[in-house]
C-alpha cells in the first residue's frame, strides 16, 4: 500500500485540488457514469482523483485488515463498531489493488500524510491502517482502492467538453455510508436540481 503522492499547490484558484468533479449525464466514459471525486492533486503536470461515492463490493475494512496482515484474522470479531465500519471505496480504475485512505486531518503520518483542503487529507502506507486497528487513527476515514488520474491538459479538455462539473465538496460526502444519494446530494450542494440534469440529457 506504499504510495507516494504529491501535491502541488494550484496558486490562484486555477487548479481543482480539494473540490469535487461530478459526471455529467453525457459522461462518455462508463467507468465514471454518476461518478462523484473529490480532487487530491491537480497541476499543470496532471490531476488525481478518489472517487468517494462506488463502494468496493463484497469487501469489509476488517476483511482488508487481515488481508493485509495489519491484524490476525482471529482479531477481526474484536474490532471496536466504528473501525469496522470505515468505508471502503472503488477509488477509480488505476491501480486497483493499492490503498489510499481520505481521512480527517486530527491525524498525520508526517511526510507519508498530504494535506489536501477543508481539513481532509490523504495517507497512503500501512501506518494509518494500523492507527485505526487501535483505535488511535483520525476522527473520520474512508480506504479507497485505486485511484483516478488524468494527464497533462487531460482533466480540463474533459471539463470543457461537458463531461464534469465542477464545485466545492461537503467533507460529510467523503465520509459517510449514503453511496446511493451522494451523486444527487453532490449536485444539489452546487445549486443543480438532479430532475433538471436528467432531463436535459434525456433531451440531447
Amino acid at each position: 500500500m506504499s504510495v507516494r503522492i504529491s501535491r502541488q499547490s494550484g496558486g490562484g484558484g486555477a487548479f481543482l485540488d480539494g473540490q469535487m468533479l461530478v459526471a455529467m449525464p453525457s459522461m462518455p466514459d462508463e467507468r465514471f457514469v454518476r461518478s462523484v471525486i473529490y480532487m487530491c492533486a491537480h497541476s499543470a503536470e496532471g490531476a488525481m482523483g478518489i472517487v468517494i461515492n462506488h463502494k468496493a463490493p463484497k469487501v469489509t475494512f476488517a476483511d482488508l485488515l487481515v488481508q493485509l496482515d495489519v491484524i490476525p484474522a482471529n482479531e477481526a470479531i474484536l474490532l471496536k463498531p466504528e473501525v469496522g465500519a470505515v468505508q471502503i471505496l472503488r477509488g477509480g480504475p488505476m491501480e486497483a489493488e493499492r490503498g489510499f485512505v481520505l481521512h480527517s486531518s486530527d491525524f498525520s503520518a508526517g511526510e507519508q500524510t498530504v494535506s489536501i483542503d477543508k481539513g481532509v487529507s490523504l495517507t497512503a502506507t500501512l501506518d494509518i491502517l494500523r492507527a485505526i486497528a487501535k483505535g488511535d487513527g483520525p476522527n473520520r476515514a474512508a480506504l479507497a482502492l485505486g485511484y483516478a488520474s488524468w494527464g497533462p491538459g487531460q482533466l480540463e479538455n474533459e471539463i470543457a467538453h461537458n463531461g464534469w462539473i465542477t464545485g466545492p465538496i461537503d467533507p460529510a460526502l467523503i465520509f459517510d455510508a449514503e453511496h446511493d444519494r451522494k451523486y444527487d446530494r453532490a449536485l444539489r450542494s452546487i445549486g443543480i436540481d438532479p430532475a433538471f440534469l436528467a432531463g436535459e440529457a434525456g433531451h440531447a
